[in-house]
């Protein structure tokens, strides 16, 4: 075990389920103290123990993150049992899969008020402790979504580009005033998570994520190496970043294939049943971890974030192979 960061103080919101669970595996794994905070104690409380068998500790925090005074009491809970939060992850998240047209407003209110509103609500209690200190890391959880929305998940989309907004505004203002509290928003692709287990949905076929689809731990890892490391931004997945980059040069050509395939490419076999669980309004039942139904057809690496997380050994090697093509041209030279 990698013990560098033993005993940091962290806390995970959505910390119960998907890519929240991979995340706190993964600092648990290397000792850390970690305020748990979701709606569900009972999967909470597996997570906890989960954790203590990894050789973490952690605090169990129902939260619903939407409301910034529970955040703000599951912050002071967290300093008061484990010291000064060193990394604070804004990572809950819920969703509905539907068309723009079938949409209910107070849909439209429920995914911003969790997935762009927790995320606000979690930095601020994150700022208030940090700033004094001049010290401190967020991770922002973002997505490719963030700057290519796609069909069905127009609240989703929105809500994550908010974020993105939210956060450039964010890095200028600790440039300005010289601040040492580090903010790294991580975009996210599609991971084989439970939320397509309980994601809202008027499709007729089961929900799923749109391939090349991710293992949770592969983004996790990429958000444990973000926590300590000073990135603006860092993409997980080819697909991410060819989604950012193909968005930026040809968003029409994105409109145009996603009205063609966005629609297939987010269903499975298998009619919705209709006793499925929903957790839009309330923590969905059931025992979930960090994976969803889509483990056999699920990437458990990525060459591109192998890529980001090793700039500089990369960029010493092509200026090694560089530097061999010179020497090898002057010895010819030389020699003719």
């Amino acid at each position: 075990m990698n013990n560098r960061h033993t005993s940091e103080v962290v806390v995970v919101t959505g910390a119960s389920a998907g890519l929240g669970r991979a995340i706190v595996q993964e600092f648990a794994r290397h000792g850390a103290k970690i305020g748990l905070l979701a709606r569900g104690r009972q999967r909470l409380e597996e997570t906890q123990r989960e954790v203590e068998g990894l050789g973490g500790q952690a605090l169990v925090l129902p939260t619903d993150v939407a409301d910034y005074q529970q955040v703000e009491r599951a912050a002071e809970a967290v300093e008061r049992e484990f010291g000064p939060i060193d990394i604070w992850i804004n990572n809950a998240m819920v969703g509905v899969m539907s068309p723009v047209k079938e949409m209910q407003p107070d849909e439209y209110r429920r995914v911003t008020e969790v997935c762009y509103l927790g995320q606000v609500h979690g930095t601020l209690a994150a700022l208030k402790r940090m700033l004094p200190r001049d010290r401190g890391k967020i991770v922002l959880v973002g997505s490719a979504l963030a700057y290519r929305g796609i069909p069905l998940q127009s609240a989703y989309c929105a809500a994550k580009h908010a974020i993105e907004g939210f956060a450039d505004s964010l890095f200028s203002e600790l440039l300005h005033d010289k601040s040492h509290v580090s903010v790294t928003m991580v975009q996210m692709p599609a991971m084989n998570t439970p939320q397509f287990d309980w994601v809202k949905t008027r499709m007729p076929r089961k929900p799923q994520p749109v391939p090349p689809i991710y293992q949770p731990e592969v983004a996790a890892q990429a958000v444990y190496w973000a926590a300590h490391h000073t990135r603006r931004r860092m993409n997980v997945g080819i697909s991410t970043t060819l989604a950012i980059g193909g968005n930026k040069l040809a968003p029409w050509l994105g409109d145009r294939y996603l009205a063609r395939t966005g629609y297939d490419s987010q269903q499975y076999d298998g009619e919705v049943s209709a006793n499925r669980p929903e957790n839009l309004w309330e923590p969905a039942p059931g025992m979930y971890g960090a994976h969803g139904d889509f483990d056999e057809r699920s990437k458990t690496r990525s060459v591109q974030v192998w890529a980001s997380t090793h700039r500089s050994l990369l960029g010493g090697a092509v200026l090694s192979a560089a530097a061999a093509s010179v020497a090898a041209v002057a010895l010819l030279r030389g020699r003719s």
